[in-house]
C-alpha cells in the first residue's frame, strides 16, 4: 500500500462498512427489542414502536453516512493535500458520520414521539 492511501483506506473501508450494514439493517431489521445487535440507545429501546422507527431511520443515516464517506474519499483520492492532511480530513469525516448518525436519529425519535 503506497504510503498516501492511508487516508483513502480509512474511508473507503468504514464508508463501505456502513454502507453495506445499513443496507442489511433496512432490509432485515432487527425484530424484537434487544441487546445484541440494531440501533440500541435508551429512547429507541422505550417501545416496540420506537424500536421499529428508529431501525428504519438509522438504517437510512447510516446509509447517508457511508455514502458522504465514500464520497470524501472521492475527493480525497484526486487532493494534492498531504498525508498528514489528508488523515485528519478522514478522522473528522469519520468522527461527523458516526455523529451525524446519531443526532438525527435521536432528534428524529423526540419528534416523532415527544413524550
Amino acid at each position: 500500500m503506497h504510503s498516501d492511501s492511508t487516508a483513502l483506506f480509512i474511508m473507503v473501508i468504514t464508508g463501505g462498512i456502513f454502507a453495506i450494514t445499513s443496507m442489511i439493517s433496512y432490509i432485515f431489521p432487527p425484530k424484537k427489542i434487544n441487546f445484541l445487535y440494531g440501533y440500541r440507545t435508551s429512547s429507541s429501546m422505550k417501545s416496540e414502536e420506537r424500536w421499529r422507527f428508529a431501525q428504519r431511520f438509522s438504517a437510512i443515516a447510516m446509509l447517508q453516512s457511508g455514502l458522504a464517506m465514500l464520497l470524501v474519499a472521492g475527493f480525497v483520492s484526486v487532493s494534492k493535500f498531504s498525508e498528514a492532511v489528508n488523515t485528519v480530513i478522514a478522522w473528522t469525516v469519520l468522527i461527523a458520520a458516526i455523529a451525524f448518525l446519531f443526532i438525527r436519529t435521536e432528534h428524529a425519535i423526540k419528534r416523532k414521539f415527544p413524550v
